[in-house]
């Protein structure tokens, strides 16, 4: 949508200062005429924009132009507020000075009175704070951080990372970089970081092509398929973790379901969490461990 573009090359001009229209017909892939034509767009609508020719030229906005909500509509302004909210059940530091002054800039005294979103479990708790921002910080200043990490297996380290990405999934936060240790590239469970150090040390990122298999493992931890059987019992729990297309209903109600995940302590857990409603079919070395622990459950109820 043509009203996308013109908010997206306001904030372009607003972080990069001056911009060739042929960088951003490149961009949005139109031509140059279409930019000079939303430039205008722009203008008439008391967007202080201008543009100068010749060497270094380019388009401009004034020095300490602020954004105008004249340029966003009530429901695009609601879409942003909700991609907001949104990043904020993530526990995004910072997230909620966003909000209160987006909220003034579109005229929304109280952006919770609409919309509440939480993906977190019961009893979780955030993130440390300042943990998040000075990991944040050192990927956008390139500085080598150093480390505590506990892994999967209980197992500590320490590690010098030259941090390049922050991933959200499964509702936790990782980081993933190039480890110093293991001359490769890794990923951390931020939970699992202790006692993190910014260094003053500042590297130069890695190509990343040919590691972006590596992206989605954690450290030490490796994946494992597996097959399992759930009674009608447990149906709308499987709905609840599992997507559709992972989900084979059978002709008894029961159901069969096949998906690849980390293998840690995590998926014992969530296994052992659905109790006799969940059979492992496959692989046999995940079956032979929840059966021992279940063994070993039941023993301290039978004292």
């Amino acid at each position: 949508m043509k009203i996308n573009r013109l908010f997206e090359i306001v904030v372009i001009l607003l972080n990069k200062g001056t911009v060739t229209a042929k960088e951003l017909s490149e961009r949005f892939g139109v031509s140059t005429r279409t930019i000079y034509r939303d430039i205008d767009t722009l203008s008439s609508a008391g967007v202080p924009v201008y543009t100068n020719k010749g060497k270094g030229g380019g388009i401009s906005l004034l020095d300490n132009y602020s954004l105008s909500r004249t340029l966003i509509s009530e429901q695009e302004s609601e879409s942003l507020i909700l991609a907001l909210k949104t990043l904020q059940t993530t526990k995004y530091p910072e997230i909620n000075i966003i909000l209160d002054k987006m909220g003034a800039l579109f005229n929304k005294i109280d952006t919770d009175d609409w919309v509440h979103i939480d993906f977190s479990h019961w009893g979780s708790s955030p993130n440390e704070y300042n943990k998040f921002l000075d990991i944040k910080s050192s990927i956008i200043g390139r500085k080598v951080i150093y480390f505590d990490y506990v892994n999967s297996d209980g197992i500590k380290s320490k590690r010098y990372i030259e941090p390049m990405r922050l991933i959200f999934k499964g509702q936790a936060w990782y980081l993933w970089g190039y480890c110093r240790e293991r001359e490769d590239f890794r990923i951390f469970r931020i939970s699992r970081i202790k006692n993190l150090f910014v260094t003053e040390e500042v590297f130069q990122r890695k190509e990343v092509e040919s590691s972006q298999k590596k992206e989605s493992r954690e450290e030490t931890t490796s994946l494992v398929t597996l097959k399992l059987h759930f009674q009608p019992e447990a149906l709308s729990r499987v709905f609840d973790y599992y997507d559709e297309e992972y989900i084979i209903k059978n002709a008894d109600g029961t159901c069969s379901v096949t998906v690849t995940f980390p293998e840690d302590e995590w998926i014992y857990g969530h296994i052992m969490s659905f109790g006799n409603f969940v059979e492992v079919v496959e692989p046999e070395h995940i079956r032979k461990i929840v059966v021992d622990r279940m063994k070993k459950a039941l023993k301290v109820y039978e004292k």
